[in-house]
């Protein structure tokens, strides 16, 4: 198959995405009282409604509605104050009602929208930004300094009830293909979930990744959901069809279903817009399907026909009234907001003159935010570039290798984290040893300074002693001098390395260099 960027040049990728989210936080489920619990033992959370006994009746989650109002104003949606539930009819295992209660054509969201800042590498996919300049707008997209600004249209964000669990037994990988039998797990049923729709503005495999991790930013720091795509809580549905350039007709889409990962949400659609590219150059037709990605077969695999809306029966839940909304609950929802990930990023950027980079990789985790803002509250300004720099850096890889670690329970505290890089900055240590620092702190829950004093790192920045080190190792070395000057300059690392070894190590390389150019020019 071509590449991307091949196929880009003839086509044009449309992509939406349908993103699930389980309302984890939560305590009860969304028509009955049931507990929500992730690896309970299978069947002990049911009850007669959400496993739809004959006169069973729903009753709503409040607390759920609430969720959703939260989901929606944090998406610049429109909440509608008037909304029903209806019932989605299928005929399905996992659902025992055979039916799912739903949201119809009016969602308590609509109308929202994200903007999505995409650069470096990311950026690159998109077709057609070649000599364009910072401020230049096209379609949906602005172009930046770093890359460009895509504005995505999100339809709507409804309510519904999670499906039970499929237990696939004796096939490979717990899929249904070759298995000797399937088990039905009934206890996430009736889970509350909101399902957001967006519009078919995203043209790159790396937006629709990008989008999808900016939501579960805003989903955690809403507190509505955990968004452990690993659990399945959250989840997404992606949607691609391509049609020539020029062309404003949309082409038939196919959905690759249940994608749990970022990177699997990539490589999906990625290899689908190049299957269909295939496809279509070789005369054949895109039919309206469901499929599968396999991340080891790095392929899609087609599951079934897609449905219709008509396949569904949609009808309203004759168990449920309709909603009406007021005024003050909107407005109490809205007061719950918090500080939104952009909006943290906007304000670390202009009170303490972060870049855009580092405030957008500090507000990527609330953890490594809220670390960020705790270093800060009494420290100097002018510690926070490499206060975000040890964040970003050393703290993110720290926590990427130790997968069952948190920052709240670590040794390195908000105090610790200014000390280390207040030795730094202060050139007490230098930045190779404030790595070895790092570590200690972790390793031993001990400050700083005690470890620099205990293992006598502390640097020797006298310039007079500096100086009488540097001209002894010029002196030494009269034809290395020679050599430099005749245009070698590379043997300033040889000087450099004779000092620090005269010194133990100790010598600020700063000072060291400054010294060595000075006498050597």
């Amino acid at each position: 198959m071509q590449t991307l960027e091949e196929v880009l040049e003839r086509y044009e990728a449309v992509i939406g995405l349908e993103v699930h989210t389980e309302l984890t936080t939560l305590e009860t489920k969304m028509f009955c009282g049931c507990k929500l619990e992730f690896g309970a033992e299978p069947n002990t959370h049911t009850c007669p409604v959400c496993l739809g006994l004959p006169g069973a009746l729903p009753v709503p989650n409040k607390a759920a509605i609430e969720s959703i109002v939260l989901a929606g104003l944090a998406t610049n949606c429109d909440i509608e104050k008037h909304s029903m539930f209806y019932r989605k009819n299928y005929m399905y295992p996992d659902m025992a009602k055979n039916f799912q209660t739903t949201q119809g054509p009016v969602a308590f969201c609509m109308r929202g929208h994200l903007d999505l800042e995409v650069g470096g590498a990311a950026a690159k996919e998109r077709h057609g930004l070649a000599g364009a300049k910072a401020g230049d707008a096209f379609e949906n997209v602005t172009v930046t300094e770093e890359g460009y600004r895509a504005h995505v249209g999100i339809t709507r964000i409804h309510m519904e009830e999670d499906a039970g669990k499929m237990v696939h037994v004796g096939g490979e990988e717990g899929r249904i293909a070759g298995a000797t039998h399937s088990l039905v797990d009934y206890n996430r049923a009736g889970t509350p979930l909101i399902e957001l729709v967006t519009e078919p503005d995203l043209r790159t495999p790396e937006e629709a990744r990008l989008f999808m991790q900016k939501l579960r930013q805003i989903y955690l720091t809403l507190g509505i959901s955990d968004c452990s795509m690993e659990e399945g809580s959250l989840r997404c549905d992606g949607n691609v069809s391509l049609r020539r350039r020029g062309s404003t007709e949309l082409g038939t889409k196919t959905e690759l279903k249940n994608i749990n990962s970022f990177k699997s949400l990539h490589d999906g659609l990625l290899y689908e817009i190049r299957r269909q590219a295939q496809v279509l150059d070789e005369g054949g037709i895109i039919y309206q399907e469901t499929r599968h990605w396999d991340p080891s077969a790095k392929r899609t695999i087609v599951m079934r026909v897609k449905e219709t809306a008509d396949d569904y029966r949609l009808f309203p839940e004759p168990d449920l009234a309709p909603y009406d909304l007021s005024d003050e609950f909107i407005s109490r929802v809205r007061a719950k907001l918090p500080e939104l990930p952009d909006d943290k990023a906007a304000r670390f950027q202009e009170e303490f003159g972060l870049s855009a980079y580092d405030a957008q990789h500090l507000v990527e985790h609330r953890s490594t935010a809220s670390f960020f803002e705790a270093c800060m509250a009494d420290a100097d300004k002018k510690l926070a570039k490499p206060v975000a720099n040890l964040i970003i850096n050393d703290v993110t890889a720290w926590l990427n290798a130790n997968a069952d670690a948190s920052l709240e329970d670590s040794a390195l505290t908000p105090a610790r984290a200014v000390q280390l890089v207040g030795l730094v900055d202060a050139g007490a240590i230098s930045s190779k040893q404030g790595k070895e620092v790092f570590a200690a702190v972790l390793e031993e829950d001990a400050d700083p300074k005690a470890i620099v004093e205990e293992r006598g790192m502390e640097q020797v920045s006298d310039t007079g002693a500096i100086e009488a080190v540097v001209d002894a190792v010029l002196a030494e070395n009269p034809d290395k001098v020679e050599q430099y000057k005749g245009g070698k300059m590379g043997l300033i690392g040889f000087f450099v390395g004779q000092c620090m070894k005269q010194m133990q190590g100790k010598g600020n390389p700063q000072l060291i260099n400054q010294l060595l150019e000075e006498k050597l020019s």
